[in-house]
């Protein structure tokens, strides 16, 4: 099949366009109702290749009514589905159909959902999970009362449908350790440009944004640092990295996530998981889910572990990971939201791994409050694919100074009590952090909630 390279940096606006179609029938909800917004065609500068072609880009850790579709490959060598493609990713993208990227208008862009199923090209399923995802987001979007979100919208819309489209023709499977693919199209930026117009940076914070050089310096100086955090969103990542781009562009780009399966196997998600780079792993929420899988989703974690192993010996690594294992659920009785505590075996296994690695490390506690933007269901799901909300609203970030072991050396191994210890003085750190940033932006005391130890700022402003 041939092939047609898709080289991608940034874009800009030129020209409009708006063509009148009937509204398909299958596409209606009687409780929404769509003007016709007109399409703006983007068009990208050249990359290096010298091409110049006409594309748009977005993401988001997305939803689905119905079970992935997805499959994991097995690994020839160990029998462990694999989370990869050979070669770690694609250098060129196979020609498919346009269906979305040639929508000049809300409803064509609609209407291009039921063309494709009938189409055969997508599933019905997957199609549903497209509809609902474009309404939860227009909704979202236009809460911010910004006067281009028709347009936003309609452009972060039509690539995302387009990338989703894409992997359903081609799918992508990751590696244990996945790097973020920038070429020939960035899903980075696709990323960022998604999420940007739900956070409103208005009400949004950064607890001790000091630290945070501190831990760009200590990256220049090849040493590695791991970030232990609460989990709050399947956008997390890129709410992280928007949060930081202006200040801390090394962060911001270079972050390794440690990331469930479900976001790299769920068919509206894994085209923005692809803009992340991730360590690929099975939750231990969902370890017993279907117990004849178990024992390989153990080997496949470890097969993971060992790839981390090997990116620390290196140096200049940082890692973000929830040892919780999952996102943070409120209390069903309060329905208060909180950090849920941390595993601290998950603690343990980072705090060995970059002890072990040859390079200086360390760790720091991170809190992350964001849930109103993309907030999960409220209890865990078994299946793959879920309802999402999606909301704009302000979001906070806070790192507080590192936390040694208190313990002997770090690479020696620790009793289970240190370990808990640890984990629990950790934890203790998120916890305080994130009831600071809950004060400023929920409870809208913005800057006064700073404490002695928490200052608050908006260094984008």
């Amino acid at each position: 099949m041939s092939t047609l390279p898709l080289p991608l940096s940034f874009f800009r606006l030129s020209g409009t366009s708006t063509r009148d179609l009937p509204f398909p029938s299958s596409l209606e909800r009687s409780s929404v109702s769509f003007p016709l917004i007109p399409f703006r065609r983007l068009e990208l500068f050249r990359s290096t290749s010298g091409m110049t072609i006409s594309r748009s880009f977005s993401f988001v850790f997305c939803s689905l009514k119905a079970k992935a579709t997805a499959e994991l490959v097995q690994d020839t060598e160990s029998g462990i589905p694999a989370v990869g493609r050979s070669g770690g990713g694609r250098t060129t993208e196979v020609e498919h159909s346009r269906t979305f990227l040639e929508a000049r208008s809300e409803q064509e862009l609609l209407y291009g959902i039921r063309k494709e199923v009938e189409a055969k090209r997508l599933p019905p399923n997957i199609a549903a999970g497209m509809k609902e995802l474009y309404q939860n987001y227009r909704n979202a979007v236009f809460q911010s009362g910004d006067p281009s979100a028709a347009e936003t919208v309609m452009s972060n819309m039509a690539v995302a449908f387009d990338r989703i489209l894409l992997d359903v023709e081609d799918p992508f499977v990751f590696k244990p350790y996945h790097k973020a693919l920038r070429e020939p199209f960035d899903y980075h930026m696709f990323v960022q440009n998604y999420i940007r117009p739900l956070i409103d940076f208005r009400n949004s914070y950064i607890g001790n944004l000091s630290f945070f050089y501190e831990i760009e310096e200590k990256l220049k100086q090849g040493h590695n640092v791991v970030l232990i955090s609460n989990h709050q969103t399947e956008a997390d990542p890129a709410i992280i990295a928007l949060l930081l781009e202006k200040t801390n562009p090394r962060i911001s780009e270079n972050m390794i996530y440690v990331a469930g399966d479900r976001v790299i196997t769920d068919p509206l998600c894994k085209p923005f998981s692809m803009g992340r780079n991730l360590i690929c792993v099975y939750s231990k929420r969902h370890m017993y889910d279907v117990p004849e899988h178990v024992e390989m989703k153990r080997r496949a974690n470890t097969r993971s572990l060992k790839e981390m192993a090997l990116l620390l010996r290196d140096g200049s690594k940082i890692v973000w990971i929830a040892p919780s294992g999952g996102r943070d659920r409120p209390d069903p009785f309060t329905e208060e939201w909180y950090p849920d505590s941390f595993d601290s075996s998950s603690v343990d296994n980072m705090r060995r791994l970059i002890g072990r690695s040859g390079a200086a490390g360390h760790i720091y506690p991170l809190a992350l409050l964001c849930y109103d933007i993309m907030p999960p269901p409220p209890k865990l799901e078994k299946e793959i694919g879920e309802k999402r909300i999606m909301s704009f609203h302000g979001a906070g970030l806070s790192v507080a100074p590192k936390i040694c072991p208190s313990e002997i050396a770090v690479a020696r191994k620790m009793s289970e009590e240190a370990k808990d210890t640890y984990a629990q003085a950790l934890y203790k750190s998120v916890t305080e952090q994130y009831n600071v940033l809950k004060c400023a932006i929920h409870g809208k005391q913005g800057f006064a909630a700073s404490s002695i130890g928490i200052s608050l700022s908006q260094p984008w402003n």
